[in-house]
């Protein structure tokens, strides 16, 4: 078994990527930055790549090289998630630049969407094929000053429900919102100018009361629910409510 993922680097991707490896999962993981931590505690069981997920035109690039495929040629059980995002740009939907919308959808839709096409492509005699994107509340429910958070999330939701719809042999999916975790993109959101996003206040108090998830912990239950059986039986998940 062999994993790919998304935003390995920091946050709740680097936690994702650990627990993995500490099961003794390799890993490819995908990125702007690397993690020095992450080499230098799993050595070779790790494969980093430095790519900008938000440039369409370096993700085709490297897809084109064929790495995917030969990191994961030969393995009967490989997975893909899906992690990286951004919530950015936030506030209201009159005030949002033209290139922030398009770096925004090309990090938090047109990437997974591209990874998960040639994740499957690569794979066609893997035995399982399971594919995790993260998702959020917010693919559900709207938000004022998100509307770009929750439409690319949204996304990634329907694009599980179609895959599943596809009935490709050996494939599970599931559009899996995490809940709330501490992590720096929650420190960007209790960062944002109130005008812009009037639900700020909510954030500072799940905070202020201990009602974060650690990015450990959340990687712990998000890895057992991937490799569990009946993973893939919902195309759209809530981590709370399994």
């Amino acid at each position: 078994m062999k994993a790919v993922v998304t935003g390995h680097s920091r946050g709740l991707g680097l936690a994702l990527a650990g627990e993995l490896l500490s099961r003794g999962i390799p890993v490819l993981g995908l990125a702007r930055g690397e993690s020095a931590a992450l080499q230098q505690r799993f050595g070779a069981a790790l494969r980093q790549q430095a790519l900008s997920l938000a440039d369409s035109g370096a993700v085709l690039r490297w897809l084109d090289s064929g790495a995917l495929g030969d990191f994961l040629q030969g393995e009967d059980e490989v997975l893909l998630l899906n992690n990286a995002g951004t919530v950015q740009p936030t506030g209201r939907a009159d005030r949002h630049a033209p290139d922030a919308i398009a770096a925004a959808i090309a990090l938090n839709v047109s990437a997974p969407l591209m990874l998960t096409s040639a994740f499957l492509a690569a794979t066609p005699l893997a035995k399982q094929r399971r594919i995790l994107h993260l998702s959020s509340g917010a693919a559900q429910q709207a938000y004022p000053g998100w509307s770009i958070y929750c439409a690319s999330k949204a996304a990634l939701d329907h694009h599980a429900r179609a895959v599943v719809a596809d009935a490709i042999p050996g494939v599970r999916i599931c559009s899996l919102a995490p809940g709330v975790i501490d992590t720096d993109m929650q420190a960007e959101v209790r960062g944002a100018e109130l005008d812009g996003f009037p639900l700020r206040p909510r954030f500072e108090q799940l905070k202020a009361e201990g009602h974060l998830s650690s990015p450990a912990d959340c990687a712990r239950e998000v890895i057992d629910y991937l490799l569990r059986p009946d993973f893939g039986s919902q195309a759209t998940a809530d981590l709370r409510n399994l």
